[in-house]
């Protein structure tokens, strides 16, 4: 059995890389199955709607629910890949052992980010559970759901970039396209 080079991630890193690619793929195929769903059942609202001449009153509370899974899924998944929006020119313009300290820094914060959004989304989601989302009748902590597992999500994705960046493993490249 050959012995691992110096440009082969150490096993724990490969492991957290799989573990949240398998995550990230798993909130993508939520996300845009979530789309496909909400893009039918407006079809059936505009069919009901205008052909039925009975709309379906339940299709406004099913669609805001969709639209936080798609939103908040598609952002933690934005966060591991690297693609959400961020503001990158003012790390552009400084020496290079700067900015591996200000993504650091954004990397942590975001970590810090994340936990709090999934520890308050968690105690949201619990406050809520046995309230009824009128006309569907389900469960009220379902809206904040997809705000908790963003939270958590953007937690592990945040620390395994902090982890990456401190082991000098960091790929990531900036870009403002």
């Amino acid at each position: 059995m050959d012995k691992p080079g110096p440009d082969t991630p150490p096993t724990f890193l490969r492991i957290m890389d799989r573990a949240y690619d398998l995550s990230a793929r798993i909130s993508l195929l939520l996300a845009g199955t979530a789309l496909v769903v909400m893009t039918a059942i407006f079809a059936w609202l505009v069919f009901g709607r205008y052909v039925l001449n009975d709309t379906p009153t339940w299709v406004e509370q099913v669609s805001l629910l969709l639209v936080m899974v798609i939103a908040f899924l598609g952002a933690a998944v934005g966060v591991h890949r690297n693609t959400h929006l961020s503001v990158v020119i003012f790390r552009g313009i400084v020496p290079s052992w700067l900015r591996i300290g200000f993504t650091l820094l954004t990397d942590v914060l975001m970590a810090l980010f994340g936990g709090l959004m999934f520890w308050h989304g968690l105690e949201l989601t619990m406050f809520k559970w046995n309230t009824l989302i009128p006309l569907i009748q389900w469960s009220e902590g379902l809206r904040s759901l997809p705000l908790t597992i963003c939270g958590g999500l953007l937690f592990l994705y945040s620390t395994g970039h902090s982890i990456r960046v401190m082991l000098g493993r960091d790929s990531r490249k900036d870009s403002i396209e």
